[in-house]
């Protein structure tokens, strides 16, 4: 692994105590309640659901007559779930495609993903009637439903880290009887199970995103939004300040946006691969390989790595899109949370203001309120308006220094508009007073009208900010408006500083600028 040692915290069937805890909540459950009873356990991607479930299924096969099944949504999950059941003793069979079920007797165990268990289970090929234990890997996941008819009589366990159904129309509580918390990501890093991470917050405009049917921003939308060279520069810009020469995963919404992306990059020089579905096996295997083993490596992906991915020695992940989905924010996080001797934190850059829509990554959230009452949860979910009226500009540390004579350089449109609709104003005078005040710090930290030119032309983010802010108070955005509002703007305050430049320096320093 290229000199990266992989910390060996856990070999064969060796259990960590939250896990034999969690084994045992279970295994009361199948004492106590009838055969027909669902029961969902929940653990943060990191902790082990699949080396937990592979535990259960390995003591219920030791004490029960009967077999079990193992569910999952993706086939790449299928293999991984097959093989941590081998290190446990667990002789099983992958029911896929392919698979030849002449033999199915001498197997107690099958692993099957979901589409291809539902083919089979209705053209009567696979013989479930002595199945008495159903897990399902990734529970939130409705596609599993459909099945639950072939299994009633059998206890069904599922398991996932975000018990938040990914259709909110669907909610969990109508499909499992009782819910089981295990232990919370704080808990994790502080025991040293997991990372910290180190969120850097970037605040994105994104009122044009375009919420689909599915409850998320669409493609189509996000790629408008992220594909944009203004984007694509910030995205550049802040993994050269935050992240150069780490190992780095960067998730986009859409296959458009992660190839500008890849573009973004190899022309900046940087070692870079791009990951998305339409990928054969081997180009999959051969770019993760090239990843695994590239120390500063750069891969920009496409939904593909948010399950059925582990790869340890990532240490930035770039949430380069925005989503509504819990558990896509936690899945996505999760994959830079991994462990190693010689790593016990990570980056995590948002360009999605995903960290104002669902807080900290760590954060202890209370799931038994969630799976009873999905829609209070949800309910209470800002959006994009909200998120982005608190927003504030700062100014670049590097940028604050060349500023550094002025006390405050921050100016609140929002409040200088309320104020001028108060004051029976016309609503003109809010960005004629953001002129000034820009042109006031100019020429606090300047000798000349020159010096004070050339600071103004630095001021572009602020400005562009502030213009976005104006056009929300006065509720127009047209992309044409609010362009030639920004231009007119930067002349303006040009003309300003030209024409008041002596005044304004005689005022703050009580003496007209040398000659």
């Amino acid at each position: 692994m290229t000199g990266i040692e992989l910390e060996e915290r856990q070999t064969g069937k060796d259990l960590y105590s939250y896990q034999r805890g969690a084994i045992n909540k279970i295994f009361e459950c199948f004492e106590n309640e009838s055969q027909d009873y669902h029961l969902l356990y929940q653990l943060p991607t990191g902790g082990g659901k699949t080396v937990i479930f592979s535990e259960i299924v390995r003591q219920y096969l030791k004490h029960h007559n009967k077999k079990v099944l193992v569910m999952t949504h993706r086939i790449e999950l299928c293999k991984q779930t097959s093989n941590m059941l081998t290190e446990f003793g667990v002789t099983n069979k992958v029911v896929n495609s392919k698979a030849n079920l002449d033999d199915q007797n001498n197997y107690s165990c099958f692993v099957a993903m979901v589409e291809t268990l539902n083919n089979r289970l209705n053209e009567d090929k696979l013989d479930i009637s002595d199945i008495g234990l159903v897990i399902i890997d990734e529970a939130h996941y409705n596609s599993f439903t459909k099945l639950f008819k072939f299994f009633e009589k059998a206890f069904i366990l599922g398991v996932t880290a975000t018990p938040l159904s990914s259709n909110i129309k669907l909610p969990m509580n109508e499909n499992y009887n009782a819910l089981i918390v295990g232990e919370t990501i704080e808990s994790l890093i502080e025991n040293e199970f997991l990372s910290r991470a180190n969120t850097f917050l970037y605040n994105v405009g994104l009122t044009s995103l375009v919420v689909g049917s599915n409850g998320d921003y669409t493609v189509k939308s996000s790629e408008d939004l992220y594909t944009n060279n203004d984007m694509l520069s910030k995205l550049l810009d802040a993994y050269e300040t935050r992240s150069k020469g780490k190992k780095t995963l960067i998730f986009n919404n859409g296959i458009m946006t992660s190839l500008h992306v890849f573009d973004t990059f190899k022309a900046a020089g940087y070692p870079v691969a791009h990951l998305d579905n339409t990928a054969t096996k081997k180009q999959r295997k051969e770019i993760l390989s090239w990843f695994k083993n590239t120390p500063d490596a750069i891969l920009t992906s496409v939904s593909i790595l948010t399950t059925g991915f582990d790869e340890p020695t990532v240490d930035t992940i770039i949430l380069n899109r925005a989503t509504k989905s819990l558990t896509l924010y936690f899945q996505m996080i999760g994959r830079g949370s991994r462990i190693l001797k010689n790593k016990n934190e990570f980056n995590v850059i948002d360009f999605g203001n995903n960290y104002h829509r669902f807080g900290p990554w760590e954060a202890d959230i209370n799931w038994h309120k969630i799976f009873k009452s999905p829609s209070f949860y949800l309910d209470k979910v800002l959006n994009d308006e909200e998120i982005e009226g608190s927003f504030k500009y700062d100014m670049p540390e590097e940028l604050r220094m060349e500023f550094k004579n002025s006390n405050h350089v921050n100016f609140d449109i929002k409040r200088t508009y309320i104020d001028s609709v108060k004051n029976g104003e016309s609503s003109k005078v809010v960005l004629q007073r953001s002129i000034q005040q820009h042109a006031k710090i100019c020429i606090e930290n300047s000798e000349d009208v020159y010096d004070a030119l050339a600071l103004a032309k630095m001021l572009g983010e602020d400005i562009d900010f502030r213009i976005h802010r104006y056009t929300k108070c006065i509720s127009r955005s047209t992309f044409n408006f609010v362009e030639w509002l920004k231009d007119d703007y930067r002349k303006k305050l040009r003309f300003y500083l030209r024409d008041n430049f002596d005044t304004i320096f005689e005022e703050i320093h009580g003496r007209p600028p040398e000659e």
